[in-house]
């Protein structure tokens, strides 16, 4: 799988995850999980996710188009997926199961986090030889 690709499809794949978390909180959190957004505090909360979430766009679209940015951001690509899914295995242990689209997106995170775990390793030992 070429490194591009990957970047640009966990890129594609984040943008609407991040606006459906941000862009208009107080509709989707109540339409896709039933959660009412109705203090500022929560909304704040959930832009700075979306904005997160974009910043890990910005930065996996840099490093698909420069070379010198395709490990650091196979690296942060990496940490970010494996983080969130630890996060989320986390509450399934302590809080119960969540809603099912909820679990997807930790199959997902583990699945993205491992790829480009090899895709780092297959990069570095590329550039050893």
């Amino acid at each position: 799988m070429s490194t591009r690709f990957f970047l640009l499809f966990c890129s594609v794949g984040l943008v609407p995850i991040a606006l459906g978390y941000g862009a208009m909180p107080s509709v989707s959190m109540d339409v896709l999980f039933g959660i009412p957004v109705d203090t500022v505090n929560l909304a704040h909360i959930l832009r700075a996710v979306m904005g997160l979430y974009l910043g890990m766009v910005a930065l996996w679209v840099w490093g698909a188009f420069d070379s010198a940015m395709e490990r650091p951001a196979l690296i942060a690509c990496a940490v970010f997926m494996l983080a969130l899914a630890a996060g989320r295995i986390l509450s399934f242990v302590v809080d119960g199961m969540p809603h099912w689209l909820l679990v997807v997106y930790a199959v997902l995170e583990i699945v993205l986090g491992v790829i480009a775990v090899i895709l780092c390793k297959t990069k570095s030992s590329e550039r050893a030889m």
